[in-house]
């Protein structure tokens, strides 16, 4: 019969009923020596009798007391009471996941959370061997603070038995998959069984991630993965059918999230997950919430929410490792898990890390809360990094014999294009001995005697080993130059457009020779030698700026090292097989004030909106969104600067307006020489072909019918073209090594451009010699000639901000306008494509922002 209150169980007092269910009935008691309130599950008198319920109701207690985690259900003691065996366990205030879901969709952000919880707690049962085989909503607990349980070990199953877990061996191996009462009924919820269950066949912790894509498919879409009139056909839906698409029941979730819910419900375990590990990063990455773990200490709690209590050594060795996963291995006992521990925990950006000869420690550069770049050191296990004293500088390489290789004063000069100074300095500290100019990378040699680097000479990128000695030269941009473990070779990524991150990877011998590897990916990053040097493993992403690591070897073959739906950047890989790698969150947006109203607004659309020009009543912006969004061949919008939505016009890099307003210019990135003109209302697009030309930009003439090109002929660098009209031949008046940006005077007969070397220019549309533009210094960006023609505004970019002045053209003197800097400084990399208003007082800018996680990964291949 039920316990009433005031009843003694050993220590604990009754204080009233909680609630009953198959395996047993819940009370409320207090435990009198601790003076807390716990709950008491006793197996009633009735079940004590029947072998299979005493068996489960014990297997239960013994599985969950295994485990310490802050996302199960924690077990406190066992007892008998009147021969009744009872388990004491952690008093929970809140609701199972059903009653939250209540037959309706659960907030994405909130199910994300949830369904992170759950996976890092079945990532705790599974590292001890234990599969929970009954997952469902019903036996998901969420707390009044958002906190989520696994409750109902019941029907759990050791699959692995080793190290402290063994002790289990006797009481769990022996529980079958699927466990039948004398009338045959399943114990367990048909519908979340994995497809091995309802076959009857063994089931190991991929079944249980089967079960858990079935709960976060009802979180998002209001309705069961499978559900049918009776068992049998739920069973059968289970084995042969896929359940409806999450986007056409909820518009809401992003399609990085239904593709883990599509990968969790694979019919076959092998295609699946291939732990629960490697579900909760993927979670991870995609809320872009960082999974801070560090290793625990004894006396000391993890910092991550609720201060975590000390794990048994197997589990505290697991968890000291940031995040484990079987990464992409098609097999159903993965050799050996891939293990991420996660080095840094401040909020900024991460440019570069690399390991120092023991292999162990990482040298790291880094702009943490806004503050310029900096030199840290940090090792595995370790949560702290310790600042080198070296500020304003990014680390590069570093040689066997400790010698690093440094980038002094790194700013970015177009898109991803960076410049700065390249120094040398020893690991043990000292002052840096600066070596060369407007340089992009470098890497040691093996020997540590020579660098190879990457740099620009006359408007052209070369790279250089040893220096001054020239393997490669493009009028476009190369980056992270690598040389092999053996020095024969170098690869790096060469891009084709300036400031675009599009690009290739090639590797060239000693003698010049080059050879491109891949064809070219939407977004590259970075790349590093394999472990054994025979393959390049890179990071690029096929659209937008979510990238992957891939690998690809001299013969061009290529396959998948490691991906997640975030952004994952190689930075080092070691002999020994360790690799560096940043987790990024990086987004372009879009701020500008309307006529009439200093207000700043966000104007962003997607998730990398790149202005480019302002209507000259300010009151239009056009953009192109350049990120995941925008797809593989980028997309223009036209926007209201009061924040009205946005137009999408078409495909392609947008340039400019027409004086009527009419049309949009752009830029094909499919056929780079043709020049797409988009009507802003009714009416088809018009395009232009000039074979030959590679076109980076296109303006209009105050007059509406001239063009003003930026663009190069094949071997060439860019320069200016005037088209008197639509289809004549373009005529050069600049010589070559200009920027895209430039400014048209109001009469039209003066062009002021920004030039790769040097002080602005001023050229003359008819040609001619041009001129220096007064007071203007090396960097000043022209960005728009005042009414009268007297003055010119220029961007002058202060890293990470920018700001606009006035220089007047007469007398050269220069008024600092307005400071450019968004409110939230974390992650700003750099502030870009400022455009002005015809009277220059409204404006928008671009702000780039990154926020990096870096990571120790051990188990690639």
């Amino acid at each position: 019969m039920p316990l009433t209150p005031g009843t003694k169980l050993g220590p604990y007092e009754i204080l009233g009923p909680i609630g009953a269910g198959g395996m047993g009935e819940v009370y409320r008691a207090r435990d009198a020596r601790l003076a807390r309130e716990v709950a008491v599950k006793v197996l009633p008198a009735s079940f004590v009798a029947d072998p299979d319920r005493l068996r489960r109701f014990e297997q239960e207690a013994r599985a969950t007391g295994q485990l310490n985690h802050p996302n199960i259900l924690a077990v406190y003691d066992t007892g008998t009471h009147d021969g009744t065996p009872y388990v004491v366990e952690e008093l929970l205030e809140g609701v199972t996941l059903r009653e939250k879901m209540a037959g309706a969709p659960v907030p994405v952000r909130k199910a994300v959370d949830y369904a992170r919880q759950i996976a890092h707690g079945l990532a705790a049962a599974h590292q001890k061997g234990i599969v929970h085989r009954d997952l469902k909503p019903e036996n998901i607990f969420v707390s009044g603070d958002g906190r989520v349980k696994i409750l109902d070990f019941g029907l759990a199953k050791l699959t692995r038995p080793e190290g402290p877990a063994a002790a289990l061996a006797g009481a769990l191996t022996a529980a079958p998959t699927r466990v039948e009462t004398a009338d045959g009924v399943v114990l367990g919820t048909v519908g979340y069984m994995s497809p091995e269950q309802v076959r009857g066949q063994p089931a190991d912790h991929r079944s249980d991630l089967f079960s858990f894509g079935c709960i976060l498919y009802e979180m998002l879409s209001g309705r069961r993965a499978f559900a049918a009139a009776s068992s049998v056909e739920t069973m059968n839906a289970i084995l042969k059918e896929e359940p409806p698409e999450i986007a056409h029941l909820n518009l809401d979730v992003p399609p990085g999230l239904e593709r883990i819910v599509q990968h969790c419900l694979e019919k076959n375990s092998d295609e699946r997950f291939q732990s629960a590990r490697d579900l909760a990063f993927h979670l991870e990455a995609l809320s872009g919430i960082s999974t801070q773990v560090p290793a625990l200490r004894p006396g000391k709690s993890a910092a991550l929410g609720p201060r975590l209590p000390l794990l048994p050594a197997l589990a505290a060795g697991a968890l000291a490792l940031a995040a484990a996963y079987y990464a992409g291995r098609q097999t159903g006992t993965p050799e050996a898990p891939v293990a991420y521990s996660q080095l840094t925990f401040r909020q900024g950006s991460i440019f570069s890390a690399r390991f120092t000869p023991d292999g162990e420690t990482v040298v790291y550069s880094a702009s943490w809360d806004g503050s310029p770049a900096e030199v840290f050191t940090t090792r595995s296990g370790s949560p702290e990094s310790r600042p080198l004293g070296l500020r304003s500088a990014e680390i590069l390489s570093v040689s066997g014999s400790g010698e690093m290789a440094l980038l002094l004063d790194a700013h970015y000069t177009l898109g991803w294009m960076r410049s700065g100074t390249l120094a040398r300095a020893p690991l043990a500290g000292g002052v840096p001995r600066q070596v060369l100019q407007d340089v992009q990378d470098a890497d040691w040699a093996p020997d540590g005697r020579s660098l190879a680097v990457a740099r620009r000479v006359g408007g052209r990128y070369r790279l250089e080993y040893p220096t001054g000695k020239v393997l490669y030269e493009t009028g476009t941009w190369i980056s992270s130059p690598r040389i092999a473990r053996d020095g024969r070779r170098i690869a790096f990524l060469d891009h084709p457009s300036l400031g675009d991150d599009r690009g290739r990877v090639a590797v060239t011998d000693l003698s010049g020779k080059v050879t491109f590897l891949t064809e070219p990916y939407a977004s590259t990053a970075s790349l590093a030698w394999s472990p054994a040097g025979n393959e390049v493993w890179f990071s690029a992403g096929k659209t937008g700026n979510v990238r992957a690591l891939y690998a690809v070897d001299l013969d061009g073959n290529q396959r998948t090292v490691d991906g997640a739906p975030a952004d994952i950047a190689v930075a080092d890989v070691s002999s020994a097989g360790k690799v560096l790698v940043t987790r990024n969150t990086a987004r372009r947006g879009l701020i500008g004030t309307m006529p009439g109203d200093d207000t700043e607004r966000d104007l962003s659309w997607l998730d990398w909106s790149r202005p480019s020009t302002v209507s000259p009543d300010g009151q239009w912006v056009l953009f192109e969104e350049q990120g995941q969004g925008g797809g593989p061949g980028y997309s223009v919008y036209i926007r209201k600067t009061d924040g009205s939505p946005a137009l999408r016009l078409g495909d392609g890099s947008a340039s400019d307006l027409s004086p009527d307003g009419q049309w949009a210019a752009t830029v094909s990135l499919a056929r780079p020489d043709q020049i797409v003109f988009l009507p802003l209302g009714p009416g088809d697009a018009r395009t232009l072909r000039l074979p030959g030309f590679v076109i980076y930009a296109a303006s209009w003439f105050p007059d509406g019918r001239r063009l003003l090109l930026v663009a190069s002929e094949k071997g060439s660098l860019a320069r200016l073209y005037v088209m008197d009209d639509e289809g004549a031949t373009p005529k050069p008046i600049s010589p070559e090594g200009i920027r895209w940006e430039v400014a048209i005077s109001p009469d039209g007969r003066l062009i002021g451009t920004a030039m790769t070397a040097g002080v602005p220019r001023i050229f003359p549309a008819a040609g001619g010699e041009p001129r220096p533009v007064p007071g203007a210094a090396p960097g000043d960006i022209p960005s728009i000639w005042s009414s009268d023609g007297r003055s010119l505004f220029v961007v002058v970019r202060t890293s990470p901000g920018a700001r606009v002045d006035r220089l007047d053209l007469a007398t050269g003197r220069r008024t600092s306008v307005k400071t450019l800097m968004p409110a939230d400084r974390a992650g700003l990399i750099d502030i870009a494509f400022v455009g002005l208003s015809a009277d220059a007082r409204s404006y928008v800018y671009s702000y780039r922002r990154v926020l990096s996680t870096l990571y120790l990964v051990d188990g690639l291949r």
